[in-house]
């Protein structure tokens, strides 16, 4: 943990205790600090630094660029103690946390406006670790009929499929055109037991304990936290309730974030495991059931978890 010392010295500028207020709870890139603060870009870079040589912020690359965030060490409980009295006493603090919800706003918008361009022609075309094969390796694990929520539901094709077995299928999507599309479909298959609700899969529309079963299937890496997403499906679910994810393992193809609007190019299983166990699950299983031979040769990953009653 770096020296109380040189804590001190580094927050003493209160811009740079205006940066660290914001990257307390966001990861956020220069750019969307410079619109949230107004200041040049070399400014910011030079407060990150500083920041940085003193170990209170890291860094992590996305693409052409990189996000910023609290170390884990952070500094402890004295730089949050000091965080805590900033917020009351700088002025501009306020004003630059609805300035950071906007540009969060804008950065989910950006990726519900792209499942909003392809709705309707989605499975038209190429999305990575969407394969029978893993789908066929989930449904294994099913039980009997019961209320399942899936979770990024897109145009409905795998809620599709459970509602062959489930009593009730809620599907929730942040896109208003996939969910209309995802209708439609289920009218045209005589689908009667999908209930199709609009909203994030960090701020679930469904209430507490209402569902026996959970799923992501190749969504949850289009989640902003996906950890909040979890806490969501742990809070939804009933007592001995199931958790069930397929997504992509963690990979390089840096494309996929404009290509697929991609948050997280995938997850190792460690680190799937550890934020279903932070959440709360037990009995969590992780294992690779697919690889593609195409080029970028995707794996899909699947991971289950319990939520002991």
């Amino acid at each position: 943990m770096p020296s109380i010392v040189k804590i001190l010295r580094v927050v003493a500028d209160p811009n740079r205790l205006r940066i660290l207020l914001l990257l307390r709870n966001e990861e956020l890139s220069v750019a969307e600090m410079q619109e949230i603060l107004t200041m040049g870009q070399s400014t910011i870079s030079t407060h990150l630094s500083q920041l940085k040589q003193a170990g209170l912020v890291e860094d992590r690359r996305t693409g052409k660029s990189s996000l910023y965030r609290l170390t884990t060490s952070g500094g402890g409980g004295v730089l949050e103690q000091l965080l805590d009295q900033a917020r009351h006493e700088i002025p501009e603090a306020a004003g630059d946390q609805a300035a950071m919800r906007s540009v969060l706003k804008k950065r989910q918008d950006k990726m519900r406006s792209f499942f909003d361009s392809v709705a309707g022609r989605l499975g038209k075309d190429y999305v990575p670790g969407q394969s029978w094969k893993s789908v066929a390796e989930a449904l294994l694990r099913l039980m009997p009929p019961m209320v399942i929520a899936d979770m990024g539901a897109g145009e409905g094709t795998f809620a599709l499929l459970l509602a062959q077995r489930a009593m009730k299928v809620i599907a929730v999507d942040t896109s208003a055109k996939m969910i209309e599309v995802a209708r439609e479909q289920a009218l045209r298959h005589g689908v009667k037991n999908i209930e199709y609700r609009l909203g994030d899969m960090e701020e679930v529309p469904i209430e507490d304990g209402a569902v026996d079963l959970v799923f992501f299937s190749q969504s949850l890496h289009h989640a902003l936290h996906p950890e909040r997403a979890l806490q969501e499906a742990w809070r939804i679910l009933l007592p001995g309730g199931r958790i069930v994810i397929l997504d992509l393992v963690k990979h390089r193809f840096e494309e996929a974030r404009e290509l697929y609007a991609d948050e997280w190019l995938g997850f190792s299983e460690a680190e799937l495991e550890a934020m279903l166990e932070k959440a709360g699950f037990a009995q969590v299983q992780t294992s690779v059931v697919h690889k593609e031979p195409e080029t970028p040769q995707f794996q899909t990953l699947l991971a289950v978890g319990d939520k002991r009653g």
